[in-house]
């Protein structure tokens, strides 16, 4: 005799995130991830579903100034942190600099790739504060992000013009 399984109706809840320096109220079930929640709630589709595993970081966002893997980061789990997409990072009508150096150093191909590789890269910059990093160095700190088109030489040398030392 087969038996089901009766699940109870998950509730929603009421979730409030703080994207790129505005706060959203979402009524979520607790199970959406950050990046579900940016892609079909706030319409933020710059951040992009690869793998959705963790594994080709396209869908790298900040949270509160670090690298975050929005596939795998429940959004109840970042409610009321600092969120920085792709789309929060140029101010007004100026680009980012990271963003202004991928777009002159041709930091990308097929362009799916390019927000999370953005992201990242703004990161890395905090992280090492200053620090003089080698192009080895850079291919290392950007390793979890994947180009599939294999633009990493221009990316490393937008990464270098971001840092001033091209």
């Amino acid at each position: 005799m087969a038996t089901t399984l009766e699940h109870p109706a998950v509730q929603s809840a009421l979730i409030s995130l703080n994207v790129n320096g505005e706060s959203k109220a979402l009524e979520l079930d607790p199970r959406t991830t950050l990046l579900d929640a940016l892609r079909d709630h706030l319409d933020l589709t710059g951040s992009k579903k690869g793998c959705d595993q963790g594994q080709c970081g396209a869908c790298t966002v900040l949270v509160d100034g670090r690298r975050a893997l929005s596939c795998l980061t429940l959004a109840a789990a970042v409610k009321d942190r600092a969120i920085t997409t792709i789309e929060g990072l140029a101010q007004a009508d100026k680009l980012h600099p990271m963003q202004a150096a991928f777009i002159e150093c041709d930091g990308f191909q097929c362009g799916y790739c390019t927000p999370g590789q953005i992201l990242s890269a703004v990161a890395m910059l905090e992280e090492t504060a200053g620090e003089h990093l080698s192009d080895a160095e850079i291919r290392e700190r950007l390793s979890g992000n994947i180009c599939r088109c294999g633009a990493y030489p221009n990316i490393v040398a937008a990464v270098r013009q971001a840092m001033g030392t091209r």
